[in-house]
């Protein structure tokens, strides 16, 4: 019965969870991203790493969700990947992705606790690029296209993996149907002196 309480109460924070940030990111996006600097504050991440194909992370992510929920750990934010390696030199079985949920800092508690592919960290405040994936794009490789050339002309070295945080539909399974940024960390380059 206790477990059957547990699984609806988190169902339900899920939900809410999702409703919430779909409804404050409701807004109209033309199909040309901007891209935009910002600075992330640091940010406290329940996460596990995924192998495999892109389609088939939805249970991965339902799990990590159930963790959470087994360990009293609310979702402070909405659900991001981090892509770990290049989709263009491995094969899709081989893609690893960092699936992050935003919790409190005192789920720190658990670090090292939770097994040897999911755990706990604290990321440090970034500054990063973004982009806005819209609602209806199956194939975001455009975008990252046109944003790694916006960030190269201005300057900017990518110095850790892209993530995308989704906004919308995140808990649908539906990647078209799904409104997200995508994120690139990045830092001014120095230009060089060649006197």
């Amino acid at each position: 019965m206790k477990k059957v309480f547990c699984t609806i109460i988190v169902s339900a924070l899920i939900l809410i969870t999702a409703f919430c940030f779909a409804e404050a990111e409701k807004k109209d996006t033309d199909s040309k991203p901007e891209f935009t600097l910002r600075k992330v504050n640091e940010q406290t991440v329940l996460y596990t790493i995924y192998r495999g194909p892109y389609e088939n992370i939805g249970l991965a992510i339902g799990k990590l969700f159930a963790l959470a929920g087994r360990n009293g750990l609310i979702p402070k934010g909405p659900l991001s990947c981090a892509y770990l390696n290049n989709p263009q030199l491995v094969s899709k079985e081989h893609y690893l992705t960092e699936i992050r949920i935003p919790v409190d800092k005192d789920a720190l508690k658990l670090a090292g606790t939770l097994g040897e592919m999911t755990d706990v960290k604290t990321l440090p405040a970034i500054e990063i690029v973004v982009a806005k994936k819209p609602k209806g794009t199956t194939d975001p490789s455009p975008i990252y296209d046109r944003l790694y050339t916006w960030l190269y002309k201005n300057g900017y070295a990518e110095i850790d993996n892209p993530c995308e945080v989704f906004l919308s539909q995140a808990m649908s399974g539906n990647y078209e149907q799904m409104e997200a940024e995508i994120m690139i960390p990045v830092k001014k380059q120095l230009l060089k002196n060649n006197n």
